[in-house]
């Protein structure tokens, strides 16, 4: 565009080691990415908060934190979109999926008490996104798609 303004849309994609030392980098990638929207702090932190909830998901619970013996580390795909004032962010694994969504969207529900997880994660991401959408396949992986709108309080 020729009037200063920043383009409307704009993507970028990232594919990581689902390691748990990326989630950070993921948080990072994503708050960079979305700084062209000039983002309040409270803004970049809930969808720092919220993609941190949605990769540590994928690490934990769709490969199991992706280190078995023998067994090659599973791949987390992290796609972000921006669309005028909306950035949506996807994250995708291909580990074991989600028996069932509801149940697990569920506040407190967990399938690693073990791990002392507070099952908070999608209560989270609902908190601080406007739109969370899980979609799960048994055996094949996870899509976790989250959106907000940015700049609400100023319009």
């Amino acid at each position: 565009m020729s009037n200063g303004k920043l383009r409307e849309t704009n993507e970028m994609e990232i594919i990581f080691d689902a390691v748990s030392e990326n989630e950070g980098f993921a948080r990072v990638a994503v708050a960079a990415f979305m700084t062209g929207l000039n983002p309040t702090l409270e803004e970049v932190s809930d969808v720092k908060t919220a993609v941190s909830e949605a990769v540590t998901n994928a690490i934990i619970h769709g490969y199991g934190f992706g280190i078995k013996e023998n067994e090659e580390i599973g791949k987390v795909r992290l796609h972000c979109s921006i669309e005028k004032n909306v950035i949506r962010i996807s994250v995708e694994d291909k580990g074991v999926g989600i028996e069932d969504v509801h149940k697990a969207m569920e506040p407190l529900f967990t399938t690693k008490p073990e791990l002392e997880r507070s099952g908070m994660g999608f209560a989270f991401m609902e908190a601080f996104m406007d739109t969370v959408q899980v979609y799960s396949v048994v055996g094949e992986g996870t899509r976790v798609v989250l959106e907000k709108m940015l700049g609400k309080d100023c319009e």
